[in-house]
């Protein structure tokens, strides 16, 4: 284990209450909290997972999925083991609920800026992205490695559940450039019977980060579950009132973990975004091969701008990020290079 003391926690009498969540773990000697990754050890509150990596590869940036922030480019991915969520259709449960394998590795800021450093220039790269299981359980290696990488003129992005506390949250939002957050419903019955958790601290987290960062918000679609058309024109319309442009991928569910469901019919994946589209300038559908489903339109004019099809993107119709046809300006980050 590569363990370091962890962030964000009080001590209550002989007991640790852990602060880096909502749900606020009290913990006695030798317990783990619910995350599976910190513990109390000698009175204090470890970070079991502090320097293990898990999975690191590059990435398309599209995979995150982020289709607004340096649409095209290649992505350092990389995440550990552990969630503070429970969803029982989880996509990366062996990250999740796992403990780490015989090839998990050990790794430090200054390696993976290293990395970073030997691939391409900031100007070439999304940068990092914390990724594959949730990165918030992550946070002392999270935030020691995106302040060395702001330091260093280099993007740091997560994409999270959103399960955070605010104090945390707050601490390293100044060295986050990109979030996709994962809202996971639009009910509190969803969140509590297929999640273990609650909804409203994650749309807290929408709210607070796309104030002072570039978001885009995923929502898998699972059938009887959450994909009913009263359901999504809500989710829209909240995420409207946050940011019209703030871009909304609809994902497409199939069979994992313990869900055994059919996966989400095509005809679901269209009403959604046709749904969406009423509040949202900026709607995908992902995980499915729809003609345009992941293409990006102006939404003055109607011009394709970017082009998708699986991970390849070309960017057509956009000088900087301006519309080549009509001159509206569209809310992106980073257009051609």
């Amino acid at each position: 284990m590569m363990e370091r003391r962890a962030l964000f926690y009080t001590k209550e009498g002989n007991k640790i209450r852990c602060l880096l969540c909502p749900r606020r773990c009290l913990l006695s000697e030798g317990q783990v909290g619910f995350c599976g990754v910190r513990r109390v050890e000698q009175g204090e509150l470890l970070a079991d997972n502090y320097a293990l990596c898990a999975a690191l590869q590059w990435d398309p940036i599209e995979k995150k999925p982020l289709y607004h922030f340096y649409p095209g480019r290649q992505i350092l991915s990389l995440g550990t083991y552990g969630c503070n969520l429970r969803c029982s259709f989880c996509q990366n449960w062996s990250l999740a609920r796992g403990k780490p394998a015989d090839d998990t590795a050990a790794i430090t800021p200054a390696e993976v800026l290293t990395m970073i450093q030997r691939r391409k220039s900031p100007a070439e790269t999304a940068g990092v992205a914390y990724t594959y299981n949730e990165p918030s359980v992550w946070y002392e290696f999270v935030f020691d490695t995106a302040r060395l990488l702001k330091e260093e003129g280099y993007r740091n992005t997560l994409v999270t559940n959103g399960y955070i506390s605010c104090e945390p949250l707050q601490e390293l939002l100044p060295y986050i450039d990109a979030m996709n957050i994962d809202l996971k419903a639009f009910s509190d019955s969803f969140y509590e019977k297929h999640c273990g958790a609650t909804r409203s601290p994650v749309l807290e987290t929408v709210e607070r980060a796309a104030a002072v960062a570039h978001v885009e918000v995923t929502c898998l679609l699972i059938p009887t579950l959450n994909d009913s058309p009263a359901e999504i024109a809500r989710l829209s319309e909240w995420l409207a009132g946050v940011d019209p442009d703030l871009p909304l991928h609809f994902s497409r569910y199939f069979p994992s973990y313990q869900m055994t469901l059919p996966p989400t019919p095509a005809e679901t994946m269209l009403m959604a975004r046709k749904i969406a589209q009423e509040k949202l300038n900026y709607v995908y559908l992902g995980n499915i091969d729809l003609p345009g489903g992941s293409d990006t339109l102006c939404p003055q004019c109607g011009a394709l701008l970017i082009s998708r099809r699986g991970y390849r993107t070309r960017i057509t119709g956009l000088s900087g990020n301006i519309c080549l046809a009509c001159g509206a300006e569209i809310s992106l980050i980073g257009g051609p290079v």
